[in-house]
This record gives C-alpha cells, structure tokens and sequence, in this order.
C-alpha cells in the first residue's frame, strides 16, 4: 500500500454498500484518493458521485451509456476517463494506482473483477458474497497465490473477523464454532401458507436494515444467509457443520464466535453497513464510521430462536450444497439471482423462489474438473440460469 492516501476504487459505487463507503470516504478525505467508481444502472447517481469526489475513472456497462456520461462529464468540466464493460471494470479493480477495491456489485457478476483484484494483490474489501459462493476454492487460491488482503465486509463476516486475532494461523485451535445472525427478515412471524400472496414492496422492507431489493428479498426467504453459511465456509476454512445460524430479531449482536473453551466472543453495533466498511477501509486500525452509538440503557431485550424450516426451507441447501460437487454452490447462486429477479419483475410468486432454486439443483450435478478455472465457472453460471428460467417457464404454465 502506498503511504500517502489510500488509493481507492469502489465497484458498484450506486448501491446501498457503495454509497454508505462514500459516506464513509468523505469524513475522512485525508486518509483516501478515490481513483474509480463503477456502477451498472442510476448514471444519474453515478455522475453526482463524480462531480462531488472527482474520480480519475469510471466504468459503465455499455459504449452507450459511456458516451452519454462523457458528454454530462464534459458539461461538468471533468476530466473523468470513462470505460465501459466487463473487460474494464476488471482492469479497473487491476490498476497499478490501485491499493484498496471495495467490491460492492451484487452477484456473480462481481466475481470476474474481485478476480481480477486478488490476482493484482489488492487490499480487497468484499462486499460480494458471490465471489465466494461461486469462485470458492479457486477464489481463496487466487487471493492466496496473488498475495491479496481479503477483509469481510457483510456485517456477519465482519463481526466473525473482529472477534478473531489478526494472525490467521491460530484461528482453526480456538474456534469451536460461528454463528451467524439472522434478522429473520419481515416475515418471522407469519405462517408459511401465508406467504404466497407477498408482493415486493412488501418483501423489501426490511425491518432493520436498509439494503439493494435483491439482498431485501434475500433476507425475507432467508437465502442471504445461506450464502452467508457458504461465503463463512471459505473465509474462515471452516466445515459447513461448524457453522451455525441463528435469529436475532433485534440485529444488535452481529455474529458470534463460541472458542473451544466455550467462552463466546460476539461483537455489537447499530445495524448500519457504515460500521464494517470503516473497518475494512482502515483495518487494522479504526476510523469513525458516522454510524449511531448503541444505546445499552435503550435496549429493552436481545432475542433468540432457531430459524423455523417450513418458513424458510432455503437455508439448508447450504449446507446441502457445500456437502455436494465443486460447483454446486455456484448452480444454487445463479438459480437464486433469477428467481429473485423473477419475483421482482412480478413473474412469479415469493414461495416459487424455494422451488426454483431446488429444482435448478436437482436438474443441473454440477461436474466441475479438479483444476476448473473461471471460465468453467461463468459457464456453469450461464448452464444454472437457463435451467432456472425453464423451471419457472414451468411453474407458470
């Protein structure tokens, strides 16, 4: 890393996870030098983030869209170089004036760049929990063999990360277990055969947290923590049984790590993203993140129960997946991502997302090679999709 500021690219600078960084950024514009930003829709938004922080580049998903940010960059007065596709936002995440990337775009899209970033020996803040739930082994191997800095940024992994000593070695002899949190979502109370009617205006408003519509829905059947359970498995180099999950409706205690002494470290906080990407941005150090103070004398209870199967049968098809193939992490992510996309669009119902994801694992063995590389993963990426979208052709005839 250099020492002056910290260089600094955020990938997917418009959604929730990037504009809490730039709040974060922007208390402290001493420590950081914002080279790029990227972000695939609101070019609106994008082009206020440039006006404000002035970005040396951006990346946009098509030439279109890249000419019409130049032309706004122009009247602007900027000098914003602008690029556009998949091929730059790797190089972007790549960049020799790059010491940190904040890996914020939602799904498997992420994972090409967060490639990329490992590869180059990045500081690399993941935000993208499919960078591991599809690239797996292969992903730890690429930040291993690149000497890459891998920092947790969801609020669970964070919390684990916090609660454990910096030197990695020591962590397999003191943890007996992890268990992560779970809100339980808007939906905790209700009953399974009261779920079909959902719409997603009323699956994205989470209780606790203010998050993307696809993560929002996520939580509501629960499979945000099932990709959790699979990107846990890899962060830490745990066995899928030593991870747990439990809800916690109140969203205080973010994670926990049970020591084999049975001591339990667990690490609080408000609910705000704020939090973790301060910690990640400064690590090992801690900068003021803007995030509110908890309030212990305003804290009337902290809850606890076990996450009920019938109303969210998704979540054991991680540990059902991280028991199966190479690769069948990767099949259940992309069956998720379209059935997500599905339900938001209005095409299917909100109990259809547990059908489609489980027959898109039944229909599709992943048979991945020993020595699979990305393009073998984007590929099964691609093959899951399809046998997702005919599955929901299928429920809907």
């Amino acid at each position: 890393m250099s020492r002056g500021p910290q260089r600094l690219v955020i990938l997917g600078s418009t959604g929730s996870v990037g504009t809490s960084t730039l709040e974060v950024v922007a208390r402290h514009p001493e420590r950081f030098e914002l080279v790029g930003l990227s972000s695939y829709q609101r070019m609106d938004l994008l082009l206020d983030q440039c006006r404000r922080f002035k970005p040396r580049r951006v990346v946009v998903p098509t030439e279109l869209r890249a000419a019409e940010m130049r032309a706004a960059l122009r009247d602007a007065g900027l000098a914003t170089e602008v690029r556009a596709g998949a091929q730059a936002l790797c190089e972007l995440a790549a960049s020799d004036d790059v010491d940190s990337v904040m890996a914020a775009i939602v799904g498997a899209a992420g994972l090409p760049p967060c490639m990329a970033a490992a590869r180059a020996g990045k500081r690399l803040l993941l935000a993208n929990k499919e960078a591991l739930v599809v690239g797996g082994g292969l992903f730890m191997r690429t930040v291993a063999e690149g000497g890459a800095t891998l920092l947790p940024i969801d609020s669970e992994h964070s919390a684990i990360f916090q609660c454990l000593p910096e030197d990695r070695s020591v962590w397999a002899q003191r943890i007996d277990h992890i268990v992560l949190t779970a809100s339980g979502g808007p939906f905790r109370s209700r009953t399974p055969e009261s779920l079909h009617d959902i719409t997603p205006e009323q699956a994205v408003a989470h209780p606790n947290w203010v998050m993307g519509r696809k993560i929002s829905v996520d939580s509501a059947t629960m499979m945000n923590k099932a990709l959790e359970v699979i990107e846990a498995r890899w962060l830490f180099d745990l066995e899928p049984e030593r991870i747990k999950v439990v809800i916690h409706p109140q969203s205080i205690i973010h994670s926990m790590v049970v020591c084999r002494d049975g001591s339990v470290l667990a690490q609080l906080g408000t609910p705000d993203m704020k939090v973790p990407i301060a910690y990640g941005l400064s690590f090992p150090e801690r900068i003021e993140s803007g995030a509110p103070r908890l309030d212990f004398a305003a804290m009337q209870s902290l809850s606890f129960e076990e996450p009920d199967p019938s109303l969210f049968p998704g979540l054991q098809l991680a540990w059902e997946a991280l028991r199966s193939p190479a690769g069948t992490t990767a099949v259940l992510s992309a069956a998720n991502e379209e059935a997500v996309a599905a339900f938001l669009a209005g095409t299917i119902a909100f109990t259809a997302i547990h059908r489609v994801n489980a027959q898109t694992l039944e229909r599709l063995p992943a048979r991945l090679h020993p020595d699979h590389g990305l393009g073998d993963l984007l590929e099964l990426d691609r093959a899951a999709r399809e046998v997702a979208r005919q599955a929901m052709k299928e429920l809907a005839a």
